[in-house]
């Protein structure tokens, strides 16, 4: 089992547990070189909220979108938008990523700027 099908399967067991619970998530998709988070509603077929480093703004006041500091930016700006749409509670949905780094740091700005999960 490689990388990529061992981060897929906490994945699903994770997404498993979130659709048992019919809460509100907040997932995060990484590359090397850009992070994004998408607000999805309790039945998952429809997005709330997004930020990604690919967007025009963010793209303009940060130099590299793969580092802890563009994490924290998306955090805070995915955290606006969610209380712009009377959002305050969410799961959190790392994807199967380990919780440090550029999770985290979007995790720890999202908490800071309103967001409760």
């Amino acid at each position: 089992m490689n990388n990529l099908n061992s981060r897929l399967r906490r994945a699903r067991k994770t997404r498993a547990k979130i659709a048992e619970l019919k809460v509100t998530r907040l997932t995060v998709h990484r590359t090397n070189t850009h992070i994004s988070a998408q607000i999805i509603a309790e039945t998952g077929d429809k997005v709330l909220a997004s930020a990604s480093t690919l967007e025009a703004e963010v793209r303009k006041n940060v130099k590299n979108g793969g580092n802890v500091d563009a994490a924290a930016v998306i955090g805070k700006r995915i955290a606006e938008k969610a209380k712009a749409a009377g959002i305050t509670t969410v799961a959190f949905d790392r994807s199967g990523y380990k919780y440090h780094g550029r999770i985290k740091a979007l995790a720890e700005a999202a908490r800071e700027n309103g967001l409760s999960f």
